[in-house]
């Protein structure tokens, strides 16, 4: 992964057809996607229960560029390894989920993934000063972490442009999970995100067997992003 503030659009599969990940993940990829997100929950962390290691080590090898890997489960240490042999190449874990945080960015950068800490919407940026040379990304959570297709809190916009100017010329990403459309693009690439997960946004109107409305969605998006910046 070479380092790069331009935008990048992260598909969420939590929102493609799950009887085809494989394909699901081939077609956002060949319609101009950037990365392919994973939304991982646990049902404890969050109150839902989506995909584990296995899963990733199986859409692996249908993806030929960032498979990015949102960990929203407690305890996160004992699973770093897993996610990191199944091909994760960023692996981002929650402030919230633990009490030593530090250890657990030192442990993925360990396995050899790209460290990512997330934030909740209720959180702060006080911690994350202490954090930043321990990370290569920080997802803003722009709705509360659980389930797709909620809608955008606007709040965190300031918290993403006090997050940009925290970071400085470090090379971290700043990622943005939650409601993320051709409306809200812009909000979050003009206070100093680069990289943008959309689920529903991208995934609408499309299919397998007819994935160009995938391609309009992800052109969409970033050109509202990119106007913004």
């Amino acid at each position: 992964m070479t380092f790069s503030r331009s935008i990048k659009i992260a598909p969420s599969i939590l929102s493609a057809d799950f009887a085809n990940f494989g394909l699901e993940c081939e077609a956002i990829e060949a319609q101009g996607c950037d990365w392919v997100h994973v939304d991982v929950m646990d049902g404890h962390f969050v109150p839902n229960l989506t995909f584990g290691p296995a899963t990733c080590a199986a859409i692996r090898p249908h993806i030929k560029g960032v498979m990015d890997v949102h960990l929203m489960i407690a305890p996160v240490d004992p699973y770093i390894d897993a996610f990191a042999k199944s091909g994760a190449d960023v692996i981002t874990a929650h402030l919230e989920a633990g009490p030593h945080i530090h250890r657990t960015l030192q442990a993925i950068r360990g396995a050899g993934a790209k460290a990512g800490l997330a934030l909740n919407p209720g959180t702060g940026l006080e911690d994350v000063a202490y954090l930043l040379d321990m990370v290569d990304l920080v997802c803003v959570m722009t709705v509360n972490p659980g389930f797709g297709g909620q809608k955008f809190i606007h709040s965190q916009v300031e918290k993403v442009r006090a997050l940009r100017a925290m970071i400085g010329d470090r090379p971290i990403h700043i990622e943005i999970d939650g409601g993320v459309t051709v409306e809200t693009a812009p909000l979050v690439a003009a206070a100093g995100a680069d990289v943008l997960v959309a689920g529903s946004a991208v995934f609408k109107g499309g299919s397998v067997q007819n994935p160009a409305p995938y391609g309009e969605n992800i052109r969409a998006i970033r050109a509202a992003a990119q106007a913004a910046q």
